[in-house]
């Protein structure tokens, strides 16, 4: 299904942060340009975070009151979806390079990747087919706020 426009920026977004996941996990290849290390891993992870996600995650979460009692299916997966954001910000917050930082950083990314994947997959694809062309239009107007 082609991404509705409305949604366009925040695909946009998924495609950074999936590079991060990939980067973060355990068994993942070296990048060009990007830390091999597991200190430099974390402090990428951290500034990505910083930089990109909180507010990716903020203008996500504008949506869920737009989108209450659309469906049933969607508002339960919108929950989830927040669930997700609150997990992310403790994994984030948690990292301590003093401690397992290798196996952190794979759950971390592990976790990363997963969202992004349910939100491509099966927020995003719900979004657009409950969605009236109004309501699309107006989370639209979330997005390029920035």
């Amino acid at each position: 299904m082609k991404r509705h426009e409305a949604l366009i920026p925040l695909s946009r977004d998924h495609h950074g942060t999936l590079i991060l996941a990939r980067l973060l996990r355990s068994d993942a290849p070296p990048y060009k340009g990007l830390p091999l290390d597991s200190i430099g891993k974390a402090e990428y992870a951290m500034k990505h975070y910083r930089e990109e996600l909180l507010e990716h995650f903020e203008q996500e979460e504008k949506m869920i009151p737009m989108l209450k009692g659309i469906n049933v299916t969607l508002d339960n997966l919108l929950a989830s979806m927040k669930a997700e954001h609150q997990e992310l910000h403790s994994l984030f917050n948690s990292i301590n390079i003093n401690q397992e930082l290798s196996s952190q950083l794979d759950r971390l990314g592990r976790t990363i990747e997963s969202h992004v994947r349910k939100e491509d997959r099966e927020i995003f694809p719900l979004i657009q087919e409950c969605c009236t062309e109004e309501v699309l239009n107006k989370l639209a107007d979330i997005f390029t706020e920035k």
